[in-house]
Formats: structure tokens, sequence, C-alpha cells
């Protein structure tokens, strides 16, 4: 038996009703830790489990850590609040990972990395422990998607078998509870500039007799979700930005008149098209701020700017009304003097193409004033003070 203050690895394992499968994974964690001769400990982070898990564990020799909040990450987060070891190395509990050969983990911790990463499709994936839709779609698009947002060489963002330095993760700033925990380490150590590697590990089919807790669309919308709230300005303000430029311009510009670029002529039917540009465009450019002001809002670490600072310290419930407002009134009025106009003439009829140039700008302008008093009122939304 080893002293507390000597352990060098804690094996922690999130349980949520795994009675079927706990036994063999804390046998094949014991048995590794007999045979490697490392100074360590097993962790099982209850999370409910009616079904005689905790007896279990304890059985077979682990420590149970009672985790009242519901979820995979809060269940993660206690077990390793609560892990004694310099090195934890995490798993789930289904025996689809191997706890038996981790050897690959310890070696990178010993090494200096702060994050070991097991990857899966590196290693080797056995028929039936992963839904052809997770392996060909949902997990290399998610994994790509947080490559390209975070730098990250992290190829495989969501294997469930993964090692890292406890103290140095303990200090990032998780805010997640659900699934995505397993994205936001990834995400909150690339952003501090951890060191991280990955080792091949396999996975096996899944030994519960149950389903998995795991829902593939509500699950993997809940990881995008995460990764867009880290989402850099290159992805949506700056292509909102420039869009919305193109399609003012272009929209005001051919209310004047047609145009021609070389031999090619603008008319009615593109000033219809700029239009709805700028209004995509601007739409994107608020999703950008206001996710931005969310995360803020919410606690999470997101990269920032001096100029984002000063633009979210003017802008407020007031100013947007104020600013849509106005926008909106520009365009009622173009609107109230092409009806006037329209009534001096009897309603008649009247000429399509000048009637349009006109009325688009008038269009987008309400537009755009509607979407600018609906950011400001969610902006409202979000000052609200609420006690938690």
């Amino acid at each position: 038996m080893h002293s507390l203050d000597t352990l060098e690895l804690s094996i922690v394992m999130p349980c949520l009703n795994e009675a079927e499968t706990l036994a063999v994974c804390i046998d094949k964690a014991q048995s590794y830790l007999a045979r490697s001769g490392v100074s360590g400990e097993i962790i099982v982070a209850a999370n409910g489990s009616p079904h005689g898990s905790q007896s279990i564990a304890e059985e077979h020799g682990a420590r149970v850590v009672n985790v009242s909040q519901k979820g995979y990450g809060s269940a993660l987060i206690g077990g390793i609040a609560a892990a004694r070891g310099t090195y934890v190395i995490m798993g789930d509990a289904d025996d689809s990972y191997d706890f038996s050969d981790l050897d690959a983990f310890l070696e990178r911790l010993r090494a200096g990395d702060e994050l070991v990463m097991g990857n899966r499709f590196r290693g080797g994936i056995a028929p039936g422990a992963m839904p052809p839709l997770h392996r060909y779609l949902g997990n290399p698009v998610l994994s790509n998607i947080g490559r390209l947002f975070f730098r990250s060489s992290i190829r495989d963002f969501h294997g469930g078998l993964r090692g890292f330095d406890r103290d140095a993760i303990m200090r990032l700033n998780f805010q997640t509870s659900g699934m995505e925990f397993a994205s936001e380490m990834v995400v909150e150590a690339s952003l501090e500039g951890r060191r991280m590697s990955e080792v091949p590990t396999t996975l096996q089919k899944d030994g519960r007799s149950r389903p998995p807790h795991l829902w593939s669309w509500r699950d993997g919308w809940r990881h995008l979700r995460f990764l867009l709230i880290y989402s850099p300005c290159w992805l949506f303000l700056v292509p909102g930005a420039i869009a919305f430029v193109i399609g003012v311009l272009g929209t005001f510009l051919l209310s004047i008149g047609p145009v021609m670029i070389g031999e090619i002529g603008l008319d009615v039917s593109s000033q219809v098209y700029l239009a709805a540009l700028a209004a995509v465009g601007y739409q994107a450019v608020l999703f950008a701020i206001l996710t931005k002001i969310y995360a803020q809002h919410e606690g999470f670490r997101i990269p920032r700017s001096r100029n984002f600072d000063r633009l979210e310290r003017r802008i407020s419930l007031e100013s947007s009304a104020e600013a849509g407002l106005f926008l909106f009134l520009i365009g009622l009025g173009i609107a109230a003097v092409q009806f006037a106009l329209w009534a001096g003439s009897g309603f008649g009829a009247t000429d399509a193409s000048m009637t349009l140039r006109a009325a688009i700008p008038a269009a987008l302008l309400m537009i755009l004033g509607a979407q600018t008093i609906m950011a400001g009122m969610f902006l409202g939304v979000l000052s609200v003070g609420l006690k938690r």
C-alpha cells in the first residue's frame, strides 16, 4: 500500500449505471498498476447509479466519489478534483477501452506532456464499436473543426481514454457539464498553449447490454455549439462584414440605375440578391458579436481583442434599439413616400423597375433595423443578473 503523498497516477472512471462492465474495467486497471509498479489509485465518479455500481467499485478496490450534479463532464470534474495522483488517466467504464495497457499515456506524461489523447483512428476500432455515423461523419467533422478553429494538433477530439497532468488541467476554466466536456478539455488546453500529444488506443465494442448514454444528434450538436462559442473572428465576423459592405454598397448603387461592369450588366434582380447578401452578412456579424458577449458572460475564456472590448462597452439594449429604430424608420419613410406617390397617381400602374429600385433599399433598411433591435433585446437578456 502506497502513501497518499507518493501517488503518481489516478485512474478516473465516470459511472452512471455501469454495473455490467465496471468490475472488469477496475480489474484491468488494478492489473496495470500491479504489473507496472506504478503507485496509483482507481476512482469511480458515481453520477447517480442505483444499480449497485458503488458497491461493486468498493468490492474491487476502487475509491468511490459521489457527484450529485448530473452530466458526463460533472462526473469527471468531480473525480479529477478528488484525485490524489500527479497524473490522471480517465476512461469510460463500459469496457470499450483497455485499462490494462496505459504505458504509452504514462510515458508521454512523464516526458512532460500535459494532455495525452488516445487516438482511436490510429489505434484501431473494432467492428461494431463505433456507429458509421460517428466514425465517418461526426468525429472527423467535429475534430477537424476543432483543429481548424484552434490550430490544435489533436486529430481525435472525443477519445474517451486520455491522460493529463492533474494540476495543469485543474487550472483550466471548465464551464460545461455534459458530453461537450470532451471538446472543452482539448479546446481550453489548446488556447492555454498546453503541451499535448496523441498515442494510439484501441476501441472495443461496448460491453453493456443497454444502449449507450450518448445521443448522436443531440450530443453532436452540443459539441458543435460549444466549438462555435469559441469561433475565431475570421469565421463569421470578417466574412460577414465583407458581405455586408458589398451588399449595402451594391444595393444603394443600383437604386440610382443599372450598372455595367465590363460586359456584365447589373439591374434590379442583382439588387435583390445584393440586399439578401447584406442581410445575411449583417446577421453573421451580429452572431459573432453576440456569441463572444455570451461566452464572456458565461465565464468562457475566449480570445479577445481591444477593439472588441471597446465595441462591447458601446453597445447595449438602449443603443441598439435606438440605432435599429433609426434604420427601420428611414426604410419605413421611403416606403411611405412611395405609397404617397402611388396614391397621388390614383393607385394606377407604376414602373415596376423604378418602384423596386427604391423599395429594395427601403426593405433592406427595415430588415437591418429589426435585426439590430432584436440583437439589442438579446443583449438586454444577457445583462439581467441571474442567481445560479
